[in-house]
C-alpha cells in the first residue's frame, strides 16, 4: 500500500491564500508526532540492537536516496561534533554519491546493487548495523543494500512511511511511521521527511546516551569547535561544579573538553 503517493486531502492549492496554505501545512505536520508514537516499540527494539553492537565495536550506517539519503547524512555528520565520537562511527551514504547531496543524480536510486558496493568501501562487517531510509519503502537502492546485508549476517533496520513495504520486509528491525498523504501529492520531503528526521534524532540521541556520551542532560563530549560551543562548555562546568566563570574557562583551556575538565576537577577536589 503506497499511501505516501496517494492524492492529497487538499485540492486547488494554487487558489488558496498564503495564510490558508501555511495553516493547512501546519495542520498536517501536527499529525507526525502521533504517527511516530505508534512506532516507538519498533524504534526501541532497533535501538537496542544498535546499542548492543556498538558497545562491541560496531558502527551505524544509513543508506537512502534523495531526501531520505540526505537526512541520513545530516544525522551522521552531527554525531562527531555533538558527542565527540570519531568520524566513521556513524556514516550516511546516499545513492549517487556525495554529489547527490546537493544535486539529484538521475536513476541512482534504481540501482539495486550499488548500496552494497558503497557499504563495502567502508569494510562493512557483522558488528555493524545498516538502516535503510525510504519514505515509499520501495527504493531499489535501499532494498538491494538491506537484502545483501541480511545475507551477510549484518544487522538491519529501516525507516519507512508506508505499511507492508518491500524495504520493511527485507530488514530485521523495521520502523514504519505511517504519515499519510502529503499536502502536495507525493512530495515526501514534507511529512514523510519530517517523520524520518524526528526518528533519526530519536535513534542517534538515544544510542549516544546509552553509550555514555551524555552526563546528566549535558553533551560532555561535544567538540569545542567554535566560540559558541566553548561558551556552552564553560557554562556546563559552572553549573556542574559550582565554580566561577574564570575557573571554568581555565579548566576548558587546560583539558579541552567538558568531560575531561570535570574528571580533573573531581580528582583534585
Amino acid at each position: 500500500m503506497n499511501i505516501t503517493e496517494s492524492s492529497s486531502d487538499y485540492n486547488n492549492l494554487e487558489q488558496m491564500s498564503i495564510s490558508d496554505l501555511l495553516f493547512s501545512i501546519n495542520k498536517e505536520d501536527k499529525s507526525i508526532p502521533f504517527a511516530i508514537e505508534k512506532a516507538i516499540p519498533q524504534i526501541e527494539v532497533l535501538v537496542q540492537s544498535i546499542v548492543t553492537r556498538m558497545r562491541n565495536g560496531g558502527r551505524l550506517f544509513y543508506i537512502g536516496a534523495g531526501t531520505s539519503g540526505r537526512l541520513g547524512i545530516v544525522d551522521a555528520s552531527e554525531c562527531p561534533p555533538t558527542y565527540g565520537v570519531p568520524q566513521g562511527l556513524v556514516v550516511g551514504i546516499i545513492a549517487g554519491g556525495d554529489s547527490a547531496i546537493r544535486k539529484a543524480v538521475e536513476f541512482a536510486e534504481d540501482d539495486v546493487e550499488q548500496a552494497w558496493k558503497d557499504l563495502q568501501k567502508h569494510n562493512i562487517n557483522t558488528s555493524d548495523t545498516v538502516i535503510g531510509i525510504a519514505a515509499s519503502g520501495r527504493t531499489p537502492y535501499v532494498i538491494g543494500g538491506l537484502t545483501t546485508c541480511r545475507k551477510e549476517g549484518i544487522n538491519t533496520g529501516c525507516i519507512v512511511c508506508n505499511p507492508g513495504s518491500t524495504v520493511a520486509s527485507n530488514c530485521d528491525f523495521p520502523v514504519e511511521v505511517i504519515t499519510g498523504p502529503e499536502f502536495v501529492t507525493g512530495s515526501t520531503r514534507m511529512k514523510a521527511g519530517t517523520a524520518q528526521k524526528l526518528v533519526l534524532n530519536m535513534i542517534s540521541t538515544t544510542v549516544m546516551i546509552q553509550l555514555g556520551k551524555v552526563k546528566g542532560n549535558k553533551m560532555v563530549d561535544m567538540q569545542l569547535s567554535n566560540h559558541k560551543l566553548v561558551d556552552r562548555g564553560v557554562r556546563m562546568l559552572m553549573d556542574e561544579l559550582s565554580i566561577p566563570e574564570a575557573e571554568a574557562k581555565k579548566l576548558i583551556d587546560t583539558y579541552g573538553n567538558v568531560r575531561n575538565a570535570i574528571k580533573a576537577f573531581n580528582d583534585h577536589a
